[in-house]
């Protein structure tokens, strides 16, 4: 049953809006830059290219491994900031891929994400990475104010009379951001407090490296468009500071529009505002700087990453990439997902321009026209199979995984027959020797058409279909169009093969999106049943996490893997679907539940939200495109270590020996517990709660209920014979945790009662052979102040006051210390933006029993 939902709707309709509008400027710009090069065919671009020397592409390509150099400042100047220090290889290889990437189609395959991955991995905090992309943003932005104010101002440039800017030319721009960039100096110069800008809060850096984040950026942006003046054609006669006005200008109008990978404005704002005499041989210019600049690094990333896989494979190859870690894996989906997408558009491209006829005379020798005509159509065919694989790719599903390797190899040989294209060919087969190794990475099962297509993904897809549309109208706009025209097949007839080829690519497209909207049908979440139940508490056995028993409250939902091997316990809260905790399986299963749930949150137009799960799983819901917010610190006690000796545990034994002298005793009391034991602790909760003015909570804590008790082995204290205090106890597998969940006393019972039952408990743990005692988490505590601000903390603020309910909020962690803890971050994982508030706000809902009780607290 499908799930509707006006508020959903419109938070589905929100995030379409954005990529249309992207899709609309693209469109737009290939518009434009049709009118700007009407006059020149494809040929002309190509000779083009082939006249720019050598020896100009070689110190290019020079300058560009130089630029990628410099641009590990922004990396290292960030991690200052952060006060972290890490091997420079490290911040060499997490600097160059988060380009790479990021260059490309970052707004898509997310060279944030990339960087996260890799400096999680690196024992950098989600905060700390949140922190160093801000700083990064930061830097180039305040770099870009610096160096344009003064390019601006230095070389005026016209603004041409069809681009709508208020001014002429370029000197007022340069004065407003020759300003911004002095305040910043000024601010980092004045003070080092935090400053709040509406929802965002920063605290700037010291005066010498606000002068350093300028230099860094500044070195980065006049290495970037010297590599561009370097390969324009002589007939361009401007210096080289009126050029990077040129680039600059540019490059902001192409960080304005979001277009992946600037794709048309680049073009168009350089065409626009050089105004070449030899247009063409400037498009020419501008393809060679891609090629070099966008594409090379991101092909050498490629490389890396299937050297690493082979690395596992053998000896040597192991000791020579062996400094790459167990930390490359986690970003070769991402990386092998864009350079399928990439390989997928080029292949649609070729398809939607002519054959060099030298080629097709060649050709036509030996194959007969069907056969080329064939390879022509799967050649697309195949372009638009990767555009949709490159998906499965990014989610590491195993059976995309296979597809692409047959796509590739198919690639390859259409390449060859239908044009004799060998440089695509060995391109695809480079691409090919890269991904077959990584084929541990894709482990997930899943057919490909259940993956949720995300608007931003079909913008992209749809990006690449305007582009070959744009492609195949600019090639052959000396044809006039007929009806007849589908039907020709000649070996000199191109224009019919590429509109059949286009035809087939975009059926092919729209019959794999119209079949994924099909299957998306809704889930409606289900309550456990009896053969459930029997799965639930052998997994809940078998689990090393003793939270685990969370599941066996009776008051969830739950999503199994296929062959049951784990689950996901959560519940249902307003516009979201909440996960408690981490998913209880091993790591490939728990991959696959969380993807899952992700998809079902989403086709059911509810909002995914995975509660108090670890700093070690962070990269999963990252991977999701979930935001992490910090909500507290869980405490656990190495018993190994734990004893009442010495002088730092002077209070505990105080404590346990006032209390041995009141009579007071403790008792394991094993499953099952009879019905008249039950009668007295129902007596002790009750009287609890009424001493507390409180109401029983659920979902992240148990509440009393019979049956859920006598399940579990139950602590009591005794005083004089009578039971005084309880606590149910929670015992993972293989002695890994032991915990409590309900922890209830009689108002006369004495006043440290319950530190006299967790000393016990721990003593009890340690003689039993367990490593860990779990004390809980203390809510916010640890929490820094983040680049959300504080906003964000008072919300978690509000969710996480329900989530103790014994010892004052603001001592609890001073409590806990006294039992000297190691201390683990706990994160909330849910969509960012807007949905944030909305999701936290149904977690505290979902927590306290509605939201009356949380008014009522």
């Amino acid at each position: 049953m499908r799930i509707s939902d006006p508020s959903a709707a419109k938070s589905r309709l929100r995030t379409i809006i954005g990529p249309l509008l992207i899709l609309a400027l693209l469109g737009g710009s290939l518009w434009l830059l049709h009118g700007e090069l009407r006059h020149y065919q494809l040929s002309d671009f190509r000779d083009a290219l082939g006249r720019i020397p050598l020896s100009r592409v070689y110190q290019a390509a020079g300058l560009t491994v130089v630029n990628y150099i410099i641009l590990m400042g922004y990396d290292i100047l960030g991690l200052r900031y952060l006060g972290h220090r890490l091997n420079l290889a490290k911040i060499a290889f997490g600097s160059f891929l988060g380009y790479a990437v990021g260059h490309n189609l970052g707004t898509l395959f997310g060279g944030s994400t990339i960087r996260y991955r890799l400096y999680s991995s690196w024992g950098l905090s989600a905060v700390d990475v949140v922190k160093l992309v801000l700083m990064l943003g930061v830097t180039f932005w305040v770099g870009l104010f610096a160096l344009a104010g003064f390019a601006f101002l230095w070389e005026p440039l016209p603004i041409p009379p069809n681009l709508p800017l208020p001014f002429p030319n370029t000197v007022p721009l340069g004065y407003a951001l020759a300003v911004l960039a002095v305040a910043y100096l000024a601010v980092c110069a004045a003070t080092h407090k935090s400053i709040k800008l509406w929802r965002w809060e920063f605290s700037p850096p010291r005066l010498s490296m606000g002068a350093a984040q300028i230099a860094v950026a500044s070195c980065d942006l006049l290495t970037a468009s010297a590599i561009l003046y370097l390969l324009l054609p002589s007939s361009v006669s401007v210096s080289y500071w009126q050029f990077l006005a040129v680039y600059l200008l540019t490059l902001v109008s192409v960080l304005m529009t979001q277009v992946p990978g600037g794709v048309g404005i680049l073009e168009l704002m350089i065409l626009t505002l050089l105004k070449p005499s030899e247009p063409e041989a400037v498009v020419g210019s501008l393809l060679a700087f891609r090629t070099i600049y966008y594409l090379a690094p991101l092909a050498l990333g490629s490389v890396l990453l299937a050297g690493h896989e082979l690395s596992q494979h053998g000896e040597t190859a192991r000791k020579g990439l062996g400094y790459l870690g167990k930390w490359a894996p986690s970003v070769v989906p991402r990386i092998m997902a864009l350079t399928i997408f990439i390989a997928g558009a080029m292949l649609l491209f070729s398809g939607a321009t002519p054959i060099d006829s030298g080629r097709m005379n060649w050709l036509r020798r030996f194959l007969p026209l069907p056969l080329i005509e064939l390879s022509h159509f799967a050649s697309s065919i195949v372009g638009m199979m990767l555009l949709v694989l490159a998906r499965g790719i990014q989610r590491r599903i195993e059976i995309a995984y296979y597809f692409t390797v047959v796509m590739l190899s198919m690639g390859i040989v259409a390449s060859l027959v239908k044009a004799l294209d060998w440089e695509e060919s060995l391109f695809l087969a480079a691409m090919l020797a890269a991904f077959v190794p990584c084929r541990r990475e894709f482990f997930r099962k899943g057919a490909l058409l259940t993956e949720r297509f995300t608007p931003r993904w079909i913008m992209a897809v749809a990006g690449v279909l305007v582009c070959t549309f744009w492609l195949m109208s600019f090639a052959y706009k000396h044809v006039e169009y007929s009806h007849e025209l589908w039907w020709k097949f000649e070996f000199s007839h191109d224009a019919p093969r590429s509109m059949r080829a286009l035809a087939g690519a975009l059926i092919l497209g729209l019959f794999a999106l119209s079949l994924r909207m099909m299957r998306a049908k809704g889930y409606a979440p289900e309550v456990p049943e009896r053969r459930d139940w029997s799965d639930i508490h052998r997994l809940v056995q078998q689990s090393r996490r003793a939270s685990s028993h969370l599941a066996l409250i009776g008051d969830k939902y739950f999503l199994f893997d296929d062959n049951r091997t784990g689950f996901i316990m959560y519940g249902e809260s307003g516009r979201s679907w909440i996960a408690m905790g981490d998913p209880i399986a091993e790591r490939k299963v728990a991959l696959d539940l969380a993807w899952e749930f992700r998809e079902r949150c989403d086709v059911n137009g509810r909002l995914s939200v995975f509660y108090q799960v670890d700093e070690e799983n962070i990269s999963m819901y990252v991977e999701m495109g979930l935001a992490l917010l910090k909500i507290g610190e869980e405490a656990r006690v190495p018993l190994a270590e734990f004893g009442l000796e010495g002088a730092g545990r002077k209070n505990l034994r105080r404590t346990h020996r006032q209390l041995a002298e009141l009579g007071c005793t403790y008792e394991i009391l094993q499953p099952p517990i009879d019905t008249e034991l039950l009668s007295v602790l129902k007596h002790i909760s009750d009287s609890w709660l009424l001493h507390k003015q409180s109401a029983e909570k659920g979902f992240s804590l148990g509440f009393f209920h019979p049956d859920y008790i006598a399940m579990s082995p139950v602590a009591v204290v005794r005083q004089e014979g009578q039971i005084v205090a309880f606590a149910n106890l929670w015992l993972s597998a293989d002695h890994e945790e032991l915990s409590l969940d309900l922890m209830r006393y009689l108002e006369h019972a004495p006043p440290s009662v319950m530190e006299f039952l967790f000393v016990c408990l721990m003593l009890w743990g340690k003689e039993q052979g367990f490593r860990w005692f779990n004390l809980g988490m203390a809510p916010l505590s640890g929490i820094e102040s983040q680049p959300r601000g504080p906003m964000w903390n008072q919300l978690a603020s509000l969710a996480y006051r329900h989530g103790e309910n014994f010892y004052n909020f603001q001592g609890l962690r001073q409590y806990k210390e006294k039992f000297d803890p190691v201390w683990d971050a706990k994160y909330v994982a849910a969509p960012g933006g807007l949905s944030l508030p909305i999701a936290m706000t149904n977690v505290t809902t979902l927590i306290s029993g509605g939201l009356t009780s949380v008014i009522r607290k």
